[in-house]
């Protein structure tokens, strides 16, 4: 597997059009971080360490920089705070213990063996839940994404419309990631739902950070990594005095947003996702 490290400005740099202030590459058997890049995520408060949810190597990149950083805190994408609480119960090596706990089966995410080395490398340090749970996500689509969260929405952001500029290509971007084959009607609210996930990550980390005191690490999907329009947006508005670093993983070179650092990897074969749609 080929892995590119591109270092780009903290400044927001859109990836396509990036300066890059350093550039490295290795070939190696393994996902192993370059040690540049922990060095440059350690002076972080909060580091977001992002991936595409089926790619083994950017779960393995992940692990590897927990493990090097050895943060207060993890806050997760793919649990609740309720479910991230009784993680205290388990060893976070044990795979059985930990997927059977959380019903990973049962979840919609990719397989848990994907995941184990990142709940492994987060042993020791508090774990919180940054997904909205099932129960709520019904309510929150018919309150909308600021009414769900009440008051603390302004504390984020999240009472502030989005442009029109901005709303039409968040729109486009749901239209494409679904295949074209969602209901025009239905992209307001899924933009709104998307918001509202960001929003729910942010208040967690706030939270590990009022716990803590950091680091923090976040594990999610690049979408919610991206500087642009992810987590880091929301974090800015809320706790402008930390330190908030994004590292997002592409395939191939191939990824959206604006990060503070990408690491490539090799992409993997999957069956065509519109399929489901047809």
């Amino acid at each position: 597997m080929s892995i590119l490290i591109k270092f780009v400005r903290n400044s927001v740099t859109l990836w396509g059009g990036a300066i890059f202030l350093f550039t490295a590459s290795a070939s190696t058997a393994s996902a192993v971080p370059d040690p540049d890049v922990v060095q440059q995520l350690a002076v972080a408060d909060v580091v977001i360490l992002g991936e595409i949810h089926d790619n083994p190597a950017h779960h393995q990149m992940q692990a590897d920089i927990v493990a090097a950083l050895d943060p207060k805190a993890v806050v997760w994408e793919m649990i609740t705070q309720s479910q991230a609480e009784g993680l205290a119960a388990f060893p976070l090596s044990d795979t059985d213990q930990v997927s059977q706990y959380l019903d990973w089966s049962s979840s919609g995410w990719p397989a848990f063996e994907l995941y184990a080395p990142v709940f492994a490398a987060a042993e020791g340090a508090l774990q919180f839940g940054g997904l909205v749970p099932r129960s709520d996500a019904r309510v929150a689509m018919e309150k909308g994404a600021a009414g769900f969260f009440g008051t603390k929405a302004a504390t984020f952001g999240l009472d502030v419309p989005l442009t029109d500029a901005d709303q039409q290509l968040r729109e486009a971007d749901q239209m494409a990631n679904h295949c074209d084959a969602l209901p025009k009607e239905m992209l307001p609210l899924m933009v709104d739902f998307q918001r509202l996930r960001d929003t729910v990550l942010a208040d967690a980390v706030v939270q590990a950070l009022q716990v803590t005191g950091g680091p923090v690490v976040v594990i999610t999907g690049n979408g919610h990594a991206r500087k642009d329009r992810g987590v880091p947006v929301y974090l800015a508005q809320a706790r402008p005095e930390i330190l908030v670093l994004s590292l997002g993983q592409s395939e191939a070179g191939q990824v959206s947003g604006e990060f503070d650092l990408v690491v490539d990897a090799d992409p993997i074969e999957r069956p065509d996702p519109c399929l489901a749609f047809q």
